[in-house]
């Protein structure tokens, strides 16, 4: 266990990466708090390193983006150590998924229960300067887990790597969200848009996010959908299921297609998971 004021390389890139994802600061340190940190020097911690700069990934290859095969496995099921998840619909070209049986109903209820008393104002990266700001575009409260926090988060995590054709440790430590009515995430990229100074700390553990997965947590009673302006597409939340996008191949090409986002909450609550997965070792 590290002192009240000593920060360990892993606690120094967990703040870096759950910063780099837009969680709250102060979601951070109290999370850091509740592990025995000291309260100021955790507060001082996460303000230095939010403020901190790093090298720039490089910048994608020019050209047409190029589609390879999907690092979502092929097949009407996918059969990961624990579950089958079927697959109900496919895109190719941007690849995305439609997921059901991601999540059992136990396992969305403890996710709720766990996050439910750790949410604060979400926030995104700044593209100009990096510092991370809550917008109106934005209009949610989040928590974020450490990665493999504990034997259930981490049992999660395998599944979802398998899921996702990649190795645990380039996956983002799992994000909850909840969004209340009128709440929203207006259309938006979930990569780093490489020439904005903003996405310097963001890329430079990990390098760039290359897809997706967002779990439904709840039955929502009103709106919530994801939608995918572009493509005519919209989701509609059931609890368990989930829905996939990949953006970023083995060029380092980002694919816009994938801008999406979440419609307003028009009844009721919504709540999800969100896991994100990088280029390499992350953290």
């Amino acid at each position: 266990m590290p002192t009240s004021r000593q920060l360990t390389p892993e606690w120094r890139d967990w703040i870096i990466e759950n910063l780099a994802r837009g969680c709250a600061p102060q979601a951070l340190v109290e999370e850091m708090v509740r592990k025995h940190y000291d309260r100021d020097f955790a507060q001082a911690s996460v303000q230095q390193l939010g403020a901190h700069g790093f090298a720039v990934e490089r910048a994608p290859a020019a050209g047409a983006y190029v589609y390879e095969t999907p690092r979502l496995p092929p097949g009407n099921v996918v059969r990961t150590h624990d579950r089958e998840v079927r697959v109900a619909l496919r895109l190719a070209r941007p690849v995305v998924a439609v997921l059901h049986d991601v999540l059992s109903a136990a396992e969305c209820a403890e996710l709720l229960r766990r996050a439910a008393g750790q949410l604060a104002r979400s926030t995104t990266i700044d593209p100009a300067g990096g510092s991370y700001k809550v917008v109106a575009e934005r209009s949610s409260e989040g928590m974020c887990f450490a990665r493999a926090a504990d034997p259930f988060i981490a049992g999660l995590e395998r599944r979802l790597a398998e899921l996702m054709g990649c190795p645990p440790e380039h996956g983002e430590g799992l994000q909850v969200l909840r969004y209340g009515v009128g709440g929203e995430y207006r259309p938006h990229h979930d990569y780093f848009p490489p020439d904005d100074p903003g996405s310097v700390a963001a890329m430079a553990t990990g390098g760039q996010r290359v897809a997706s997965l967002v779990m439904y947590l709840n039955a929502v009673e009103g709106g919530g959908a994801t939608i995918f302006p572009e493509l005519g597409l919209e989701v509609v939340p059931q609890p368990g299921s989930a829905v996939y996008f990949e953006y970023c191949n083995s060029r380092g090409q980002l694919d816009a297609r994938t801008l999406h986002g979440g419609a307003p909450v028009t009844a009721g609550e919504k709540w999800i998971a969100t896991k994100w997965v990088r280029q390499r070792r992350y953290g």
